[in-house]
């Protein structure tokens, strides 16, 4: 089975040659057939040449975009930009918050055929967050149990995760800000879903995209869904075959 899972970069030269290479020999040596679809938006530290200089020694692509469009229509744009026979479709985070071993357990997993959507879970029994302060363990928890009325899954403001492509057929997607996996777990046609555990590390290198635009940009998100699947309100969005994004809907 085919894979491609895509990770949005902006401004992440320090550490995205090494984030391709360790996925690259993660999928070697579990014998996955997955290719890296990096999407770019145009970043001043040159992380597109980066990835554009190992693309005839890894599985790798680069998706150059002209300006910061945003995360969650980078991973948009990346999964439509991804090779058509790839019948699983991923996003993961550029600065190795994400514990990359956990990708082929994903893949295995929807591979069997029980799982339609694989998500990295800090919530469950053997996940965990390493250095975090309290009050953004609290925020998170907090932030997660606001979307579960939409969905069993725990650990719903997880960025990491892979889908089947099969289910997001004629589901509109309209994230704004990070949170393109709420908006998948919330919308797209999978069936069953199985969070498996990884334990997060906050990032190596760069800086924290997180910001109070964010946090009010998941409540407009959550607000969309909650009047969508209880009050009958139309969605918003582009569909994976709609062509291509330009930027975050607004708001």
């Amino acid at each position: 089975m085919k894979s491609s899972i895509v990770i949005p970069t902006y401004n992440e030269a320090g550490g995205i040659a090494r984030l391709i290479e360790t996925l690259a020999d993660l999928f070697v040596a579990n014998a996955i057939d997955c290719e890296i679809v990096v999407v770019d938006d145009n970043s001043p530290d040159g992380t597109g040449g980066i990835v554009d200089a190992l693309a005839d020694r890894y599985p790798v692509r680069c998706l150059h975009r002209p300006g910061k469009l945003g995360l969650s229509s980078g991973v948009i744009d990346g999964w439509r930009f991804a090779r058509p026979e790839s019948t699983l479709l991923g996003a993961m985070d550029a600065d190795f918050s994400h514990d990359a071993t956990v990708v082929p357990k994903m893949i295995r997993a929807l591979e069997s055929g029980t799982y339609g959507l694989a998500v990295g879970s800090r919530y469950v029994k053997g996940g965990g967050i390493e250095n975090w302060p309290f009050k953004r363990k609290l925020t998170s928890i907090v932030a997660c149990a606001m979307a579960w009325p939409l969905t069993p899954i725990r650990d719903i403001t997880s960025g990491f995760f892979l889908v089947r492509r099969s289910a997001l057929a004629g589901v509109e997607l309209d994230p704004i800000g990070f949170k393109i996996g709420l908006e998948v777990a919330a919308k797209a046609k999978y069936g069953r879903a199985i969070e498996i555990p990884y334990v997060f590390k906050d990032r190596v290198v760069g800086e924290s995209k997180l910001n109070g635009k964010e946090i009010s940009n998941y409540l407009k998100q959550l607000r969309r869904l909650y009047a969508t699947r209880f009050f009958g309100a139309p969605s918003r969005g582009r569909t994976i075959a709609s062509g291509a994004m330009t930027g975050e809907n607004s708001a």
